[in-house]
C-alpha cells in the first residue's frame, strides 16, 4: 500500500482484518492518490489492486503469475478518455474503458474479501 507518510508504494506485506484495512484506505483517500494490494490469507492468487488518483481508479486482477485481468469501467469517463494514477510508483495511463470511480472501485476490493471470490465483482478484460 502507498505510504501515506512517505506517498511512496510500501511492498510490505501485512494480515489485517478487513476494518483495519478500510481504516488504511480512507486514510489513504485523504491523500487523495495511492495503489494498494489485496489478496487472500494464504493464498497469494488470486488478488486485486486498486490504484487511484482523486476520484478516478483502476482494478486489476491477478489470478497467476502470467494472467492478469483489468475490470472495465463504470463510463464515469468516456472510453476515448486517459487518465493517469499511480500503479506502484508510476503513474500508469489508462483510457476510459477501464476507469472508474474511486467508491466503485473499494466496493470491488471490499466484496472480495467478504465473499473471497473475484465472481461476480464485474466484468474482466484479459491482457
Amino acid at each position: 500500500m502507498t505510504s501515506v507518510q512517505s506517498a511512496r508504494f510500501d511492498s510490505t506485506e501485512r494480515r489485517s482484518e478487513l476494518r483495519d484495512l478500510v481504516s488504511a484506505f480512507r486514510e489513504l483517500c485523504g491523500s487523495g492518490r495511492g495503489h494498494l494490494e489485496v489478496n487472500l490469507p494464504d493464498s497469494l492468487y488470486p488478488y486485486l489492486t486498486l490504484s487511484f488518483l482523486d476520484d478516478h481508479a483502476v482494478v486489476h486482477l491477478f489470478t497467476s503469475e502470467d494472467s492478469v485481468s483489468l475490470l472495465v469501467g463504470d463510463g464515469s469517463v468516456s472510453p476515448e478518455g486517459e487518465v493517469d494514477v499511480p500503479v506502484m510508483d508510476e503513474l500508469g495511463i489508462f483510457t476510459g474503458d477501464f476507469v472508474m470511480r474511486v467508491d466503485r472501485a473499494w466496493d470491488v476490493i471490499e466484496n472480495f474479501v467478504r465473499a473471497r471470490t473475484v465472481e461476480g465483482l464485474g466484468e474482466w478484460y484479459e491482457l
